[in-house]
């Protein structure tokens, strides 16, 4: 079966090929920009590829600073764009909007594989070719199907080169020709996400990990903080960032893209073992979305613990719950695996012994007891849940729906026994 992947490398660039890039993604950004005032001031019955294509050529000529973007990754703009319209047609996204210069990332798109000309150099580096940029050195991290190797179902379709806060990213699109797996023939598992717990495992493990930043680190962090709030309030209104300000907000983002950069790491490393262990894995379908809205409330009827609210939702944003489960699937599919979403409602106050729901179970935040008397289940409250989600996913067949009983039901005896 044909398996598209994306790749990640880190560039080093001269400075000339530094500034190359920055102009390049400014201006496929003022690119989209354009596109996307010239789409919702057409009427509707001109709003076609066609039209979209002849107004990026004829851009190109009136406004000679666009032609540093080369015209295939101008070619991707417009086709990004447009499928961005898809995804809100059909309901999968927001309508795409106007991309301010402090809030996008800026992006170039390589679309042809065969322009990249990738050279392994030696372990460490490889390069790559860009153009209107050149030569780029990039950090061999993996093995691609370049030179020898590469073929019409191996090979690399194209590029985007991408920038962080800490640097140039090349993220190279690989399409690889692989068997398809085999049924993954291990044992089954209910995971519960948490924040004092990152995962429980209804086999009675955890995966923990230590915090992103080190405490030197975090304090630094703080620091930074309370600088850029002392110049945002002695900016005055309308008056641009100072440099000072700026080199701030530059600090911060690095490091949290540093945080970001180790808890990713984390997730892969940890998703790959929970992958390759266990057959069929059973999760939360969880509105993360609707559990981080602020507390705020309105004028009229203000909300209560704000500031609670507000580091809740900081902590279960950083660990980023929905990208756990967006690499367990796809692992899972390799190996022959499965993800199953089940019905987030009762799966921490439901005894996963006796399937009764009992008042006052959960005496503390970790430590579960069924008030059952003739049951008396006693478990990490944690790795309870863990065990309902497992027993969940044997009946579950979709996620948010029913899985066999009513919603209203207190007891959901478990089906299978499980697999500890």
């Amino acid at each position: 079966m044909k398996r598209q992947r994306g790749h990640k490398a880190r560039l080093c660039l001269t400075p000339a090929q530094a500034l190359a890039a920055e102009e390049q993604g400014h201006a496929a950004r003022a690119m989209w920009n354009l596109v996307h005032d010239w789409w919702t001031m057409l009427p509707e019955e001109r709003r076609n590829l066609a039209a979209a294509d002849t107004a990026i050529r004829q851009g190109r000529r009136d406004l000679p600073w666009l032609g540093v973007l080369p015209a295939q990754a101008a070619q991707a703009v417009l086709k990004t764009y447009f499928q961005a319209w898809k995804n809100c047609w059909e309901g999968r996204a927001q309508a795409p909007n106007f991309k301010g210069r402090s809030r996008s990332r800026m992006a170039v798109d390589i679309p042809q594989g065969r322009d990249l000309q990738i050279v392994r150099l030696n372990r460490r580096w490889g390069r790559m070719w860009a153009p209107k940029i050149g030569h780029l050195l990039f950090r061999w991290t993996k093995d691609l199907p370049v030179g020898k190797r590469a073929d019409k179902e191996n090979r690399v379709t194209g590029a985007r080169l991408v920038k962080e806060a800490d640097g140039w990213h090349v993220v190279f699109r690989v399409q690889s020709d692989v068997p398809g797996p085999a049924p993954h023939t291990g044992p089954t598992v209910g995971i519960d996400r948490g924040i004092t717990k990152p995962l429980a495992l209804s086999d009675g493990t955890f995966r923990e990990h230590r915090p992103w930043l080190s405490s030197g680190e975090a304090e630094r962090l703080r620091r930074l903080e309370k600088t850029k709030e002392r110049g945002r309030r002695a900016r005055k209104p309308g008056e641009r960032n100072s440099r000072r300000l700026k080199r701030t907000y530059d600090q911060i983002a690095r490091l949290r893209a540093t945080a970001k950069r180790r808890a990713v790491d984390w997730q892969h490393k940890t998703t790959t073992e929970i992958a390759g262990m266990f057959s069929r894995v059973g999760v939360e379908d969880l509105a993360i979305t609707h559990m981080v809205r602020s507390a705020r409330g309105t004028v009229e009827t203000p909300g209560r613990n704000v500031r609670q609210k507000a580091g809740l939702n900081r902590a279960i944003a950083a660990e980023a719950w929905g990208r756990t489960v967006t690499m367990l699937e796809y692992k899972s599919a390799d190996r022959g695996g499965s993800v199953v979403k089940v019905p987030a409602p009762n799966t921490s106050r439901r005894c996963s012994a006796c399937g009764f729901i009992t008042p006052g179970s959960r005496e503390t935040q970790a430590r579960f007891v069924c008030k059952n008397p003739s049951c008396g289940f006693e478990a990490n409250a944690d790795t309870n849940a863990g065990r309902n989600i497992d027993h969940a996913a044997g009946q579950a067949v979709s996620g948010r729906g029913d899985f066999g009983i009513a919603r209203s039901a207190k007891r959901q005896p478990p089906t299978q026994p499980h697999a500890a």
